[in-house]
């Protein structure tokens, strides 16, 4: 089974991924960090966040704007380790 690490950068906390979110919100909730969001579809751009390190990829393409460097993480996995100015 496939993981990451997810490290908050304000924090330092790491947060540890499966191959079983859908998602990174979800491995949010699984350690009760939390994170504003809404519509949890790629529509609202609520949850929008800056991806400082790593890369990540998206089920479908949000239809919220996104600038480069910001990720909506309610629609996105990582490939490998990343960190999150959060």
């Amino acid at each position: 089974m496939s993981h990451f690490t997810i490290t908050l950068q304000s924090s330092g906390q790491q947060l540890v991924g499966h191959g079983e979110h859908t998602n990174l919100l979800e491995v949010f909730e699984q350690h009760q960090v939390a994170v504003e969001y809404q519509c949890r579809e790629g529509f609202c751009g609520s949850c929008r966040m800056r991806l400082v390190k790593g890369k990540v990829v998206y089920r479908q393409q949000p239809l919220a704007f996104i600038q480069d460097g910001d990720i909506l993480p309610c629609c996105c996995l990582p490939v490998g380790d990343i960190e999150l100015a959060l």
